[in-house]
């Protein structure tokens, strides 16, 4: 037992945690060194680590946590059956004639993919690959086109199956199902608010943005019958969970199966492919539940320090009301996001602010999208943007700066769009009240 206060080493420990990260040291495993040590400190080493043996096993048999590789592995197989090349012919089909119809067609395909993959990585790696050299061919600049592909990266945090939405769930205890149905308004209000602004740049200025062929309505069918399946294995998955036909693990598994048949159907998966997508989906998983077994220790940490109510006193002593506590943990963590991964801003901070929120009188599953929404900042506004260095990986001769600046308006679009959903909170709460 240490002599020191609580409070005392909290900070300590905090201070702890971002200098092993700092170091490179994974999130992960930087909140279980961390919370073991606090917790240890505090309440005796025989406790941490009977925590430390115990919390791994819990969380890696806990059905729950099944709907996060099975929906990645729905992602894989999707990614590696080339459904995201179908999606964009049969966008670019219908869009590509128009001014910037090229970067509306990305943001299409890149709704449709986020809407089988979960995953804002994926999207923004595969579309970089797929739509970037379309786009640079029909003379788009070089900023633009990556900044589009950066922004339609962002729809795979919202749109179900969203993997960080899936976490904030497991972490909250919130119903995923009522999570992703909460995202199914907030999702096509960020695709159409994304084309809203392409189409505002195409108009005030003129032959920035070149218009492509338009093609003959048989072609336009044609590219159609490639994305039908898509279409199906969302509504599926999705019509499932909202109709109660299924839970989320179940639609997991199911979405899972499904793009496995369709991809075997169009012989577009041998076994070598198969076996790729499964260590794929296994790799991703273990990453990311190595940072929830590290969160999980840091949040017993938490607990025994009081850190959750001491960080409400605070804030809710500043009289500056509830949506003045809103605005200002909003603020912070886009200015979080500016060194932090999405995924490590959530399991980090919500144990912390998740019962601040709900002591407020805010809506669980609401902060749920919120929250989403405002990590989806740090994917793509500067120093780190976790897409933009994705795209320069697929890319490579594009400069980092360069992407940064096509970003620029939709960064502005994000913000507008976080404050509809906070004026209009029944955008996001209107379809799980009704589950």
């Amino acid at each position: 037992m240490s002599s020191l206060s609580p409070n005392e080493v909290a900070v300590g420990g905090f201070v702890l945690l971002f200098l092993l990260m700092l170091l490179r040291v994974p999130v992960g495993i930087a909140m279980g060194l961390v919370g073991v040590g606090g917790f240890g400190l505090l309440s005796g080493f025989g406790p941490a680590f009977r925590l430390l043996a115990q919390s791994p096993i819990r969380t890696a048999t806990d059905a729950g946590f099944a709907v996060i590789p099975l929906f990645l592995l729905m992602g894989t197989i999707a990614q590696r059956s080339g459904m995201s090349a179908e999606l964009f012919r049969a966008a670019h089909a219908f869009l590509g004639h128009r001014r910037g119809g090229l970067g509306m067609a990305t943001i299409a395909a890149c709704a449709g993919f986020a809407a089988i993959s979960g995953s804002s990585v994926a999207t923004a790696a595969t579309f970089s690959a797929v739509a970037y050299p379309e786009m640079r061919r029909f003379g788009y600049p070089e900023s633009f086109a990556a900044g589009v592909i950066a922004a339609g990266g962002t729809l795979g945090a919202i749109l179900p199956p969203s993997i960080v939405l899936a976490v904030y769930s497991l972490i909250t205890q919130q119903d995923v199902g009522k999570l992703y149905i909460a995202g199914v308004v907030p999702g096509p209000l960020a695709v159409a608010m994304y084309l809203v602004t392409i189409g505002l740049i195409a108009r005030l200025r003129p032959g920035f943005l070149p218009a492509a062929p338009r093609l003959t309505w048989s072609e336009r069918w044609q590219a159609l019958r490639g994305v039908w399946a898509i279409a199906l294995l969302f509504l599926f998955v999705i019509g499932g969970l909202y109709g109660g036909m299924f839970t989320a693990t179940e639609a997991a598994s199911m979405g899972a199966m499904g793009a496995f048949l369709i991809a075997w159907a169009r012989r577009r998966l041998d076994p070598a492919a198969s076996l790729e997508c499964l260590i794929g989906a296994v790799r991703t998983s273990a990453a990311i539940f190595t940072i929830l077994i590290g969160a999980i220790l840091f949040g017993y940490f938490l607990t025994v320090t009081g850190t959750p109510q001491h960080v409400a006193a605070a804030l809710t002593g500043l009289g500056i009301g509830r949506y003045g506590v809103l605005a200002l943990l909003m603020a912070l963590y886009i200015v979080l996001g500016c060194v932090m991964d999405a995924m490590a801003m959530v399991i980090l901070t919500i144990p912390i602010v998740f019962p601040l929120i709900t002591g407020l009188g805010f809506d669980p599953v609401w902060f749920g999208v919120i929250i989403v929404m405002t990590v989806e900042l740090g994917l793509i506004h500067p120093p780190v943007g976790m897409n933009v260095f994705v795209i320069k990986s697929v890319i490579g001769e594009i400069r980092i700066a360069t992407i940064f600046a096509g970003v620029l308006p939709f960064v502005a679009t994000d913000l507008l769009r976080l404050l509809i959903l906070i004026l209009f909170p029944s955008l996001s709460t209107w379809l799980p009240g009704h589950m």
